[in-house]
């Protein structure tokens, strides 16, 4: 009896997924890998710088505010009499504003109009800017200062000696350098176009047009 060979059977594990099938390269289609684009790199946002814009303050509003200061100089520099009379070298300055000081003083009423003719003119004129008419409400304030120590002078009435006109004549000369510096500060800030702010003022000026 022929000896039989048993037959050996090769078993491979089934799996329940299909199985796959090798993929070759083609040959018409190149091995090479072609190599991974390059994204562009991520432009910034160009960031515009913000300018600010200034608006230069017209020639005629920075005239009418400038004139609007003169004023309280011409209403106030009687004030400085004492340091005048005391100091000549102080009216040296003033020299040059005594021949329309005089003219000024030689029209009847005429702080009376000008005040008034200011205020209705220019204070309560909608059409002009709120530049001019602040500035000339602050010369306007500061002229209504300017009233109260000739009241108060009234009312006590000092003497025309002792240490009560000494002081009298101090707190004047005082008043009268207060003054010229609000002229100088509100004269200089107008003809360059900026606002000025008098102390004991402006606060008032202010509420006007809040």
């Amino acid at each position: 009896m022929a000896s039989s060979i048993p037959l050996l059977r090769l078993s491979f594990p089934l799996h329940h997924h299909k199985p796959t099938a090798l993929l070759l390269p083609h040959p018409l289609k190149s091995t090479l890998v072609s190599p991974p684009r390059l994204r562009p790199p991520l432009q910034k946002p160009s960031t515009t710088a913000t300018r600010c814009s200034y608006t230069p303050t017209p020639a005629v509003d920075r005239l009418i505010s400038a004139a609007s200061y003169f004023l309280p100089l011409f209403n106030g520099i009687q004030y400085g009499s004492f340091l005048f009379a005391k100091y000549p070298i102080v009216a040296l300055p003033f020299e040059p504003i005594f021949p329309l000081l005089s003219l000024y003083h030689s029209v009847p009423s005429a702080s009376f109009i000008t005040f008034f003719g200011l205020y209705l003119g220019v204070v309560r004129n909608p059409s002009l800017s709120r530049y001019a008419r602040f500035n000339a409400l602050q010369a306007l304030v500061l002229d209504v200062l300017l009233a109260v120590p000739v009241l108060l002078q009234k009312i006590v009435s000092p003497g025309r000696s002792g240490i009560a006109l000494k002081l009298t004549a101090w707190a004047y000369s005082g008043l009268f350098m207060f003054v010229v510096a609000c002229f100088v500060y509100g004269l200089v800030s107008s003809v360059l176009g900026k606002t000025p702010y008098l102390p004991l003022v402006a606060e008032a000026a202010g509420r006007q047009f809040d």
